[in-house]
């Protein structure tokens, strides 16, 4: 057993509802989730959470669920949704988060294979979604909702409203007493807790089954080297069926008691995260590359004072405020040039994100361009990578204070070992490890070598201090003709640092030179271009202005000279690009739900781009489809132009 697994068992609080029950019983009255409903914070004490909890198991189990049982959870981030889940494992069954933004058809693949028979889901669109897809999941007896807005007329036998399902529940614990506490008793530290599917950006998505013992093992590693304490705030606004935001909206959560707040809707993340105010926040890059870019929208608006001001105290925040963050030596007149800085700039800056009381933010899902991770830190937002994957808990390595690597994601966490493989692979071991791929046998074989090591799939290299260093997915990483290191996502992350470039994919693999397809961000670019006077008529008329391309083509040039300076990459140098006349979109399968490129499909999809940014070609027509939310499906066309880009002599150094 491993050893984080032994100690949860010792203190007896080695599955999620016994840790439950163990804060209901030491600190009922703290506050354990925070709802925002018609612009109020509601709030529920852990008290009141094991109470609901207690009454939807007993509810559930009146309905039939059982032991082995998966429920299917879709929805925004709701306190009783994440309710459902404890709920769930109470019995024994294992709750699989969906992403809700996916149409029916897409749920449909994972309805059938995990065999759904209980369904959760927040309102009426999510219920729509079911009725849609039910007469294909033939084993799907039950789908209850937790908004009922809508509803009423919607008679269905099979439809249960959740506080109805709690009044059953209530009835069932009061006829069987002792019923919910036997089933808890019977939960095992190595049941299966959680079903998490992956994102399926080579084939079908796999079911990851990971136990009681990994989450709350990963979960124990992050609180140890963080120092995570019961009177933090999280902000759970990210999927619930990634493994990022259920480790730390509900496993981190569980064992530390911090409370989860759940922002009223999508559109008012921003001002629900000032108003909480956040202890511990995470986000992916692309979520911290958005915020970067509307702060620069703003500062463009600025008057020229103001302006000046930020951009003389941003200068300083780079030469010395990371230094600063990690307490390392600083001279007199900067750390007082730092201290000004704060006051006037970094301090308001904090606060317009949202961020003024993050003891530590997190980043993870895609590799972070150390351009990017430098401009949080430096003005004070301790901003850390860490590294894992949905079958590793998203637990693999973490970046303790003190010992930050803009290029690195940190060192391995407590409990984990890894080990580089001959072809550069990223190879690890720890009791965070999946159990196994739900009904494959097959892929649970190929996910472990014979000793036992998880093949990530990502290469990477350990330097001289242990820190891991990240190059690639290793599928992706390939060579130029000439038999110099291609690694795609390295430079697309260089790119995306721009806040006008919201993609970029790049090819290069077996050819002669680099070339890139851009996606610019329609904010920044369409503030760019009304600040000129340049007018637009909606995305692919702007995208092929030849003014959006020379402002393109500056930042791809701006990137060449650095990556002239980098000796690993030099030769990676972007010699041509388009812009793209559609954004990329999960709805088009060209992003996962993840928003993770799907370099093949996209590569087969705009071969005929491809081959024009190869073949030298200045313009290419195309038309693609789309579908569009509500079902319908339309077509767009453009004359993309292809720009040359400057590259910049490299100077090899002399053996």
């Amino acid at each position: 057993m491993p050893t984080q697994a032994k100690h949860a068992a010792l203190d007896g609080l080695h599955t999620f509802p016994r840790l439950l029950l163990h804060h209901a019983s030491t600190r009922p009255n703290a506050p354990a989730m925070r709802e925002k409903y018609l612009g109020i914070w509601q709030t529920w004490t852990w008290s009141d959470v094991a109470e609901r909890v207690r009454a939807l198991a007993c509810g559930l189990a009146s309905l039939g669920f059982k032991r082995g049982d998966n429920l299917a959870i879709i929805g925004d981030n709701r306190p009783h949704l994440y309710m459902m889940m404890t709920a769930a494992q109470c019995l024994g069954g294992v709750p699989v988060p969906l992403y809700q933004d996916a149409v029916a058809a897409e749920m449909l693949f994972v309805l059938q294979d995990a065999g759904i028979r209980f369904v959760v889901v927040e309102d009426q669109e999510q219920v729509d979604k079911m009725l849609e897809v039910r007469d294909q999941v033939t084993t799907l007896a039950h789908v209850i909702y937790d908004d009922p807005r809508g509803m009423r007329h919607y008679n269905q036998p099979f439809l249960h409203d959740i506080h109805e399902l709690m009044e059953m529940g209530r009835i069932h614990d009061r006829n069987h007493p002792d019923f919910l506490n036997a089933e808890i008793e019977q939960g095992h530290f190595d049941d299966t807790s959680v079903m998490l599917y992956t994102s399926g950006t080579t084939g079908k998505p796999k079911g990851v089954c990971q136990t009681h013992a990994a989450f709350i093992a990963a979960a124990r590693g992050g609180i140890e080297v963080d120092r995570m304490t019961a009177d933090g705030d999280i902000l759970s606004y990210l999927p619930m069926a990634w493994v990022g935001d259920h480790l730390f909206s509900f496993a981190q959560a569980m064992v530390a008691g911090f409370t989860i707040n759940c922002p009223e809707s999508g559109d008012t993340v921003m001002t629900d995260l000032r108003e909480i105010g956040p202890t511990y926040y995470f986000a992916p890059p692309r979520v911290f590359e958005s915020l970067l870019t509307s702060v620069m929208i703003r500062m463009e608006d600025a008057g020229a004072l103001k302006q000046k001001m930020f951009n003389h105290f941003m200068e300083v925040a780079k030469r010395c405020g990371a230094d600063i963050l990690d307490g390392k030596p600083v001279s007199t007149g900067d750390r007082l040039q730092y201290a000004l800085g704060n006051l006037f700039v970094y301090g308001p800056l904090r606060n317009v994100l949202g961020l003024s009381r993050v003891r530590v933010a997190y980043t993870a899902g895609a590799a972070i361009g150390p351009e990017l991770f430098k401009f949080y830190r430096s003005i004070g937002i301790n901003l850390k990578q860490f590294y894992g994957q949905t079958e590793t808990c998203a637990y693999v390595c973490l970046q303790p204070d003190g010992a930050i690597k803009f290029d690195s994601v940190g060192q391995p966490a407590p409990g984990v070992q890894i080990k580089i493989a001959d072809n550069g692979e990223v190879l690890v071991k720890g009791p965070m490890l999946l159990k196994e791929y739900y009904q494959r046998p097959d892929a649970t074989a190929e996910a472990c070598d014979a000793e036992g090591w998880f093949l990530t799939g990502d290469a990477g290299f350990l330097d001289d201090e242990g820190h891991l260093k990240i190059i690639d997915r290793a599928k992706d990483v390939g060579k130029l003709s000439n038999g110099a290191m291609f690694a795609p996502n390295y430079i697309e992350n260089k790119l995306k640092f721009f806040q006008y470039v919201k993609e970029a994919v790049c090819f290069g693999a077996n050819r002669d030179m680099v070339t890139a397809f851009i996606n610019i961000d329609m904010g920044a670019v369409g503030n760019w271009a009304e600040r000129r006077g340049i007018s637009y008529a909606g995305y692919t008329d702007l995208a092929g202005k030849t003014e959006v391309y020379d402002l393109i083509q500056s930042c791809m040039e701006e990137v060449n000279a650095l990556l002239v300076h980098d000796t690993m990459v030099a030769d990676s140098q972007v010699h041509r690009f388009l812009i793209l006349h559609k954004e990329l979109d999960p709805d088009d399968d060209e992003l996962t739900r993840t928003r993770k490129v799907r370099r093949n499909f996209v590569s087969e999809k705009y071969k005929v781009l491809i081959d024009a940014l190869y073949d030298g070609k200045t313009s290419q027509f195309i038309e693609t489809e789309v579908k569009f939310e509500d079902g319908r499906r339309g077509k767009v066309s453009a004359d993309l132009v292809i720009r040359d880009c400057k590259t910049f002599p490299i100077v090899r150094k002399a053996a």
